[in-house]
């Protein structure tokens, strides 16, 4: 399956989720509250990967990149611990690089196949995102830049991973986890209280950035 393209965003773009989605040449702009916009990625191991293929499931987006001391704070167990206790409850998280080829923070896609069953990640899957195409269609600027869709293919959260933009372990015990509780709050019915927040980590190095 064919990957779709999106257009490209300004380098100072806001931290905001809107976006721009070409589909059969008519462009819509996607926001909180609107479709998430669609993609196809391949994983780790080349099988291709579709947002569309979870409808009917809550969906977290999370952009990733091993060589980010914000990413690394993270996979200290708190990543590992969210994807674990939401997977088991039906949701999907999907893992995204959007790391260009000649930058020092890339890892193949078998470098970083084995560096997330090394954490003990339980993503559903890691996806590869070497043109930038998706990162840039959810104006994605950090890692880990986090996304919730609902189970009707709807953005309902964009922003950072919790309230404490810092790369030090000791601050995630003291944070506001906006994921585990923009999920806790989806998978109960209710609406989120906090739909978004300004994401914290390193700048994803897009390969078609914009000058």
């Amino acid at each position: 399956m064919q990957r779709r393209q999106f257009s490209a965003w300004g380098a100072s773009a806001l931290l905001l989720p809107t976006t721009t989605l070409l589909h059969s040449g008519v462009a819509s702009a996607a926001t909180v509250g609107q479709p998430a916009p669609a993609f196809t990625l391949p994983d780790t191991a080349g099988r291709p990967v579709s947002l569309a293929g979870f409808k009917g499931r809550p969906v977290v987006l999370e952009w990733h990149n091993p060589g980010c001391p914000f990413v690394r704070k993270h996979y200290t167990g708190n990543f590992q611990a969210l994807q674990k206790e939401f997977t088991g409850k039906g949701v999907a998280w999907l893992a995204i690089n959007s790391t260009r080829d000649d930058s020092a923070d890339y890892l193949s896609p078998a470098q970083l196949g084995r560096w997330m069953d090394d954490k003990q990640a339980a993503a559903t899957a890691t996806l590869m995102d070497e043109d930038g195409s998706v990162g840039q269609a959810y104006r994605a600027r950090v890692t880990p830049h986090m996304y919730i869709v609902n189970a009707q293919g709807v953005l309902v959260y964009a922003g950072a991973i919790d309230s404490i933009p810092s790369a030090r372990v000791a601050d995630i015990e003291r944070a506001t986890n906006f994921v585990r509780q923009g999920l806790t709050e989806l998978l109960a019915g209710q609406a989120l209280s906090t739909p978004t927040s300004q994401a914290y980590g390193c700048s994803i190095k897009y390969k078609n950035a914009a000058s």
